[in-house]
């Protein structure tokens, strides 16, 4: 298969990271509109994350915030967002780069994101793996993702999952798994 010179994976990964700030932004501006609800997951130790030390000693490798009932002062820019949260009763103010965010997800409409952050796309890249391993946003092993009819293989891809799996409800009201592989040729 010949090398992605284009980088067609990180190309999505920014497409993506936009949704999630466009989604924010709205939010940012209108508040949440009726059941929405955001888990967000990012990596603590990423580059520009401004976190106090004790959620940092806490939290050490990665956090899951969730925006529904009690956040404020969300504030979004083209790099990252800011938002207060409440833990154990102490007022936190959060900075998150959007390039620290691991996984973004609505539940009430089952609809999730998951990402590559910067340190994982370069090890991917210069450890001879594949552009396209898929990473989630807790540390428990990946478990594989089901395909759609169209996308069983008849025998192994020689390329893993995508860097970013799109789930969007079904009519049946399971979550229908979209992948980036889908849109690449197969050859």
């Amino acid at each position: 298969m010949a090398v992605d010179l284009i980088r067609y994976d990180l190309l999505v990964q920014e497409a993506l990271r936009g949704t999630v700030r466009h989604v924010l932004s709205t939010v940012a501006r209108d508040g949440l509109p009726g059941e929405h609800h955001f888990y967000i997951s990012f990596r603590t130790k990423a580059r520009g994350v401004r976190l106090s030390k004790r959620m940092r000693d806490r939290y050490p490798d990665e956090m899951t915030i969730v925006l529904q009932h009690q956040f404020w002062d969300l504030r979004v820019s083209e790099q990252a967002f800011e938002v207060g949260l409440s833990f154990q009763n102490i007022s936190e103010s959060l900075l998150i780069p959007f390039e620290a965010v691991t996984r973004f997800a609505d539940p009430a409409v089952a609809f999730e994101l998951q990402f590559l952050v910067e340190d994982e796309r370069a090890e991917a890249s210069q450890g001879g793996e594949a552009a396209g391993t898929e990473i989630h946003a807790k540390p428990e092993p990946a478990q594989p993702l089901p395909l759609l009819p169209e996308e069983q293989p008849v025998s192994k891809p020689s390329k893993p999952a995508a860097h970013a799996a799109l789930k969007a409800a079904a009519p049946q009201g399971e979550p229908k798994v979209i992948s980036i592989d889908t849109f690449r040729k197969k050859s």
